[in-house]
């Protein structure tokens, strides 16, 4: 298996509109829609309006990754987010993606389990959600409830160690599902202090079993996901999300960069083991969290830990967080990712990608519409750009 180190040196000076390979798709650009909650999927059901959303974002040779999709019933922790585990939800997907298909887009599944960000009355009977721990959430932290109001989390009860393997077989089938609906690939979700982080992180992670304890123990749980998944639909299908540096959640770690270095490593080694690359590491940046930018140092500190996780790992590496056209054209342009990811300016900006290649004015986004039920308001409402006035030639030279 080629070692992506050399290409990556020669791919100095790309652009983010130059094209990229991922696995056995061809990108046109390194601009991708990242993974957002958006609470339109009514009952779990992705609708019309969830493929109009997803095809206003579409351009040929773009990378879009779904809002997080609960691999089972326990997983969701946001009314009205989608599915991935039953007939009629794969039946439902299958419009959503033809409907970016038709635009020329490559489109993965988010799976996601949310774990102990949840609460009872998201749960089926209304039992306490599950977890790596019984620790609950801080109080800063708030679950949306299904009728608009927010509440404090509950404690959680811990999996036991027999339950964890129902788990991991709860993401083959939504894995198996998700190829089945079209998707072209999956991304494992395992970021953002949701149940995956849950056991990596020992600030959560209090488990005295063999997934508890040492960063070997707490990166078990990820890496038989990760090999249970590729067995089934093959690595080059397959994408891993992480954020060692993010507290989202209250997911801290006492050593953040040895944390992603051993999943890094890990993850390596299964890429040897199967004989393929995964399609590609998506890692968010500690910038995500608005208000690091205020700290003293931090910034230098933030681009070392991700400069350091890039390097050691052997494939495609995609980065998000906090992200600008400048600092997304920056981040390729010296080499520190393959492709950036995107969240909240493409909520606003359907046509993100050609404001991008034009330089253009963006439209701002409305935080109070992020979690709506509406079909429409601050979902598939926002403007594109007019494309008189000489924009069609413009396009036209791209």
């Amino acid at each position: 298996m080629a070692d992506n180190s050399s290409s990556r040196q020669g791919e100095l000076g790309s652009t983010l509109f130059s094209p990229y390979n991922v696995g056995n798709f061809n990108l046109s650009h390194r601009i991708v829609l990242a993974p957002m909650t958006r609470c339109r999927a009514l009952k779990g059901i992705p609708n019309a309006a969830v493929g109009e959303y997803y095809g206003q974002r579409s351009t040929p040779g773009g990378l879009l990754i779904s809002e997080g999709t609960s691999i089972s019933p326990t997983a969701a922790g946001f009314p009205h987010v989608p599915g991935i585990y039953s007939e009629e939800q794969v039946e439902a997907w299958k419009n959503v993606v033809n409907a970016v298909h038709a635009k020329g887009s490559i489109i993965f599944c988010q799976l996601w389990h949310v774990g102990r960000a949840s609460h009872s009355l998201l749960q089926p009977g209304g039992v306490a959600p599950i977890s790596s721990t019984s620790k609950p959430l801080s109080k800063r932290w708030r679950v949306l409830l299904p009728d608009g109001s927010y509440a404090v989390y509950p404690e959680p009860r811990p999996l036991t160690t027999s339950e964890i393997q129902q788990i991991v077989q709860h993401y083959r089938h939504s894995a198996i599902n998700a190829i089945r609906a079209g998707f072209d690939g999956i991304e494992i979700h395992g970021a953002h202090g949701y149940l995956i982080d849950q056991f990596l992180k020992d600030g959560i992670n209090d488990r005295t079993d063999e997934y508890g304890g040492s960063v070997e123990n707490r990166c078990r749980f990820l890496i038989q996901v990760v090999r249970t998944v590729v067995s089934a639909i093959g690595a080059e299908r397959v994408g891993v999300r992480i954020s060692p540096a993010i507290d989202h959640l209250d997911a801290t770690d006492s050593n953040p960069l040895g944390l992603g270095l051993a999943v890094i490593e890990r993850l390596n080694n299964i890429q040897k083991e199967f004989g393929k690359k995964l399609s590609y590491l998506h890692v968010t940046q500690p910038r995500y969290i608005a208000y690091r930018k205020t700290k003293s140092g931090r910034e230098e500190e933030e681009a070392h830990l991700i400069r350091n996780l890039r390097k050691a790992y052997e494939g495609t590496f995609m980065c998000s967080g906090g992200f600008t056209r400048k600092l997304g054209i920056e981040a390729v342009a010296q080499g520190d990712a393959d492709l950036v990811s995107f969240g909240r300016l493409f909520i606003s900006n359907p046509d993100l990608v050609l404001r991008f290649k034009l330089n253009a004015p963006l439209n701002k986004y409305n935080r109070k519409t992020f979690y709506t039920y509406d079909p429409v308001i601050g979902y598939t409402d926002y403007p594109f750009l007019n494309k008189g006035n000489g924009t069609k030639q413009i396009v036209a030279r791209l």
